[in-house]
């Protein structure tokens, strides 16, 4: 038992013995460093980083930058509301004359409208205060409506009316006008009689009137009794003196 343990231990100690040796014997020297190669090819650029935290915030000097180039233009605006219009300027100075029209062709009476009228009472109707004058004398381009006792203009332009009514009693006259079926002027005449006497109370105007503008003659409700018979007339007149421009 013994001396077998001790070859076992003999054995082990020469093969450990040979290995070593041999190591030793087959080692070959270290190398040197080779030469450095070829620089390679640039990589893929990597991602981007994360942000990173704001920086301090810097010093100022108080020195003012140089102006920078102008930037170009950005895109139009929606347009604001329109505003509220501004105060009436003044007047202008007034400008050069203008050059000289060529002569018209000379003008013919016959062809100027000639509207005129006169009429007298004889047996007017009833229209509550509206003085009729129901006998035309004179009616040319038929302006005056006998059975009305109302004159309509049909040619603007400017007409002078007259009256003359005869009566024994206190009398008021008016010479009214519409425009556009509104009243618009009204010129009164009144005339007191206490002897009871013919006498006659008489009036005239000139009345710019327009096409449709009426003139006739009203009486006052109190004072409005007018003489009717064969002693005296009473009557109504108009005529266009020019007509508008």
């Amino acid at each position: 038992m013994e001396a077998s343990r001790g070859w076992l231990v003999a054995c082990v100690l020469a093969v450990t013995l040979v290995s070593t040796v041999t190591q030793d014997v087959c080692r070959a020297p270290n190398g040197k460093d080779g030469a450095a190669g070829n620089p390679g090819r640039p990589g893929r650029p990597g991602l981007k980083g994360e942000r990173g935290e704001p920086g301090a915030p810097g010093i100022r000097t108080g020195i003012r930058g140089l102006k920078g180039d102008q930037g170009e233009d950005g895109i139009p605006g929606k347009p604001g509301n329109m505003g509220f219009p501004g105060p009436t300027g003044p007047p202008g100075s007034r400008g050069p004359a203008g050059p000289k029209g060529i002569k018209g062709n000379p003008g013919n009476i016959r062809d100027q409208p000639r509207p005129a009228f006169s009429a007298i009472r004889k047996n007017p109707p009833t229209a509550n205060n509206v003085v009729i004058f129901d006998q035309v004398i004179t009616n040319e381009e038929g302006p005056y409506q006998s059975n009305t006792g109302r004159f309509i203009c049909a040619v603007p332009g400017f007409y002078y009316f007259t009256f003359q009514v005869t009566s024994k009693w206190d009398l008021c006259l008016f010479i009214r006008s519409s425009s556009q079926g509104r009243d618009r002027s009204s010129l009164g005449f009144c005339d007191a009689n206490s002897k009871g006497l013919f006498q006659v109370i008489s009036g005239g105007t000139v009345l710019q009137l327009q096409r449709g503008d009426q003139v006739w003659i009203e009486k006052d409700s109190a004072k409005g009794r007018i003489y009717q018979g064969p002693e005296a007339d009473s009557i109504f007149s108009g005529f266009l003196i020019f007509p508008s421009a």
